[in-house]
């Protein structure tokens, strides 16, 4: 039987750890199930034991449910997370970070905001990349944590 890996084991591997838009979702959301390990990852940001890194698109993908609801309250606080949240650096798409991109799909053949996701926390210097796409798990530039792998199935 393989172990399951453990988030404090991969945040110990890496002092630089991009996240995913769905990170900050299943947080800002509460997410019955990934509320404690989305919590440990903003802790060790908050702390500053870790930087964090992700790209502006996980803004534009946040805001979609708030501003689609038409909760502007929550939109702000969605916005607000993610700009002045403590040692986590939201990354503009830069030009070397959208031929990055190019070149991961055209290798990976993932969805370009994806593939700008993997870009920036490359170019950001990240080393540790969080998720909950298993797709990811075929990027082999950085390592990558799926939620699903280190938080126990309910049931």
């Amino acid at each position: 039987m393989a172990l399951r890996p453990s988030l404090g084991q991969f945040l110990k591997r890496h002092h630089v750890v991009a996240a995913d838009t769905m990170v900050f979702i299943y947080h800002l959301q509460e997410h019955p199930r990934y509320i404690s390990a989305t919590q440990v990852i903003l802790d060790a940001w908050e702390a500053g034991s870790h930087q964090g890194v992700t790209s502006i698109i996980s803004l534009a993908e946040v805001l979609v449910k708030p501003l689609g609801d038409g909760n502007d309250v929550a939109a702000e606080d969605y916005r607000r997370l993610l700009t002045t949240f403590p040692n986590l650096r939201l990354c503009e798409v830069t030009r070397s970070i959208a031929e990055a991109a190019a070149r991961f799909r055209a290798v990976h053949g993932q969805p370009m905001p994806d593939m700008i996701q993997v870009a920036t926390a490359v170019m950001a210097g990240a080393t540790g990349f969080v998720s909950n796409d298993p797709a990811f798990k075929r990027i082999t530039d950085l390592e990558i944590l799926i939620l699903d792998d280190v938080v126990p199935a309910r049931g």
